[in-house]
């Protein structure tokens, strides 16, 4: 029996994203329908240039949508600057790209420090070194980016997007730049710390064995979403249903 919340943390309704190109007006996303609950696991499959990244950026707010609004914990996005995306981010959301996007001038304990100076904790150090030991990096908080494997930069991104405790977490390819041993590693820490944290999660990806981890799996398509089969679509309204 699925628990969530009454009210969903991440909405989206009639989202949509045009780009201009040479070749005239690309439409990339279309009346996009979504409706996540707390707690709840979600993953968005699509081939390469689907726009899996780009529906990802507009319900995090990074990017603004040609139509329609996205609203994270009741709160619409299009009504707010770019300050207040970010504040608001700053409070509830958590990010693991596939790039990593680790700070190279900065150890992996102060990467992981940075989210929590910013957020005014009350010992950033001690809760970075924490989460860094539960994510087996204790011995290796003092090395820089350059000097970790991929698996463990991913580990310390991990532990910087768990480190605030945000309400939702959104994962892009997070295993895409890993090889496959490494990459199940890193896939079975993101789902047990999402689990201890009760974390809701939107992860996008093109690996169904990764997607399979999640309470419900959608796949991009033609710039529309729709449900996998087999898959639970009680909590997703899909376009043009």
């Amino acid at each position: 029996m699925e628990n969530h919340s009454e009210r969903p943390i991440l909405r989206a309704g009639g989202l949509g994203k045009r780009v201009t190109s040479p070749e005239g007006t690309l439409e990339i996303l279309a009346g996009v329908e979504l409706s996540v609950g707390a707690g709840e696991s979600l993953a968005v499959i699509g081939e390469s240039g689907s726009g899996k990244s780009t529906l990802l950026s507009l319900l995090a707010g990074l990017d603004l949508p040609t139509a329609g609004r996205v609203w994270i914990d009741g709160t619409d996005l299009t009504t707010l600057d770019e300050d207040g995306r970010a504040l608001l981010r700053g409070r509830l959301v958590g990010f693991v790209f596939q790039s990593f996007q680790l700070i190279p001038s900065l150890t992996a304990l102060e990467n992981v420090m940075l989210p929590l100076e910013l957020a005014g904790g009350e010992d950033p150090r001690a809760a970075a070194l924490d989460v860094l030991d539960r994510v087996g990096l204790a011995a290796r908080v003092r090395h820089y980016p350059s000097q970790l494997s991929g698996g463990e930069q991913q580990r310390v991104a991990l532990a910087r997007a768990f480190s605030t405790r945000p309400r939702l977490l959104f994962a892009d390819e997070p295993t895409g730049n890993l090889d496959r041993r490494t990459g199940e590693r890193v896939s079975e820490l993101l789902f047990r710390l999402n689990a201890e944290h009760a974390t809701t999660l939107v992860l996008v990806t093109h690996d169904p064995a990764l997607a399979g981890h999640c309470d419900r799996t959608l796949r991009l398509e033609g710039g529309r979403l729709h449900e996998e089969p087999g898959r639970s679509a009680t909590r997703v309204r899909l376009a043009g249903a």
